[in-house]
């Protein structure tokens, strides 16, 4: 496959603009395009990048076009409803970083591929700040020839590519990484402000917490890396004590009034899992309790 030298890039907002103009700095021909003269503007102010009037301009020619808009459908209604597909050549290929569904990826590449176009889903982790310094965390789904004759542009922005298998992979691991994130950020924030009603310092727990739950104490460093993908379950913790600690920290919090709605699901969690698999067993076994109920195993 031919290399990838003239890229469209649609979408030059706040994530947009700085890895666009990675691009420029490392040396490819960039056109971008936006809805917002005032962002084509600032792009080609502060980077000294090209910037196309219509989006067939930006795709006019273009070895791929990348897009870093809002969702899946924003990225059908340029492709589709307004008309870039029909500018670009065959053989050329189009790469979604945005964040988007999966199901909507792959239907997206189904009608490219009709039209003999490639198409790549390459979400990217770490926001503004890592887009600047060209140290994003890249996920990337599609044709394993196709991610990497994109490889060069993908390591012109990112510190790491993660090849995600099948197209819709990239945006599926991008969705559960932000699902994992969001779930972590209440979990703290509830523990947190249960510890303050109580009594707690903040910075005290702070500093506690990361120590215990960060680092080699965290779930994937401690539990899943050695003892689930291994099947060793042996960290010598048995879930019931997990589930019994749970069922102290919930009713803890209910005896200052406190709110503890997902410590609460938390500990059914863990009381369910002991009553359908045993008590005794590893605590790491929980993990069986949604591969039973899922069909497949980590």
């Amino acid at each position: 496959m031919a290399s990838i030298g003239k890229i469209g890039f649609i979408g030059v907002g706040h994530m947009g603009n700085p890895m666009a103009g990675q691009l420029v700095k490392k040396g490819f021909d960039v056109t971008a395009f936006d809805l917002r003269e005032t962002a084509l503007h600032a792009f080609a102010a502060e980077h000294g990048g090209r910037t196309a009037a219509t989006l067939a301009d930006a795709g006019r020619g273009a070895d791929a076009v990348i897009f870093m808009l809002p969702d899946d459908k924003a990225v059908r209604q340029v492709l589709f409803d307004d008309g870039l597909a029909d500018r670009l050549a065959r053989g050329a290929v189009a790469i979604d970083m945005s964040s988007s569904a999966p199901a909507g990826t792959v239907a997206i590449g189904d009608e490219l591929a009709r039209r003999g176009i490639g198409y790549v889903d390459a979400p990217v982790m770490g926001g503004v700040v890592f887009a600047k310094d060209a140290t994003l965390d890249i996920m990337a789904g599609g044709d394993p020839a196709l991610v990497e004759r994109c490889r060069p542009v993908f390591e012109a922005l990112g510190r790491k590519l993660y090849a995600c298998g099948a197209l819709g992979g990239g945006h599926m691991l991008k969705s559960l990484a932000n699902y994992i994130n969001a779930c972590a950020l209440i979990n703290t924030v509830e523990a947190m402000v249960i510890g303050r009603k109580f009594g707690l310092d903040s910075q005290v727990m702070v500093e506690a917490i990361d120590a215990m739950c960060n680092g080699r104490q965290h779930p994937i460093a401690k539990k899943i890396v050695p003892h689930v993908l291994t099947r060793k379950y042996g960290t010598g913790m048995a879930m019931q004590f997990i589930a019994k600690d749970m069922k102290i920290a919930v009713e803890a919090a209910q005896n200052i009034g406190a709110a503890v709605p997902l410590g609460e699901k938390t500990a059914e969690l863990w009381a369910a899992a002991c009553e359908r698999l045993g008590g005794a067993r590893d605590q790491t076994e929980i993990a069986r309790y949604w591969e039973e109920s899922a069909g497949v195993k980590l």
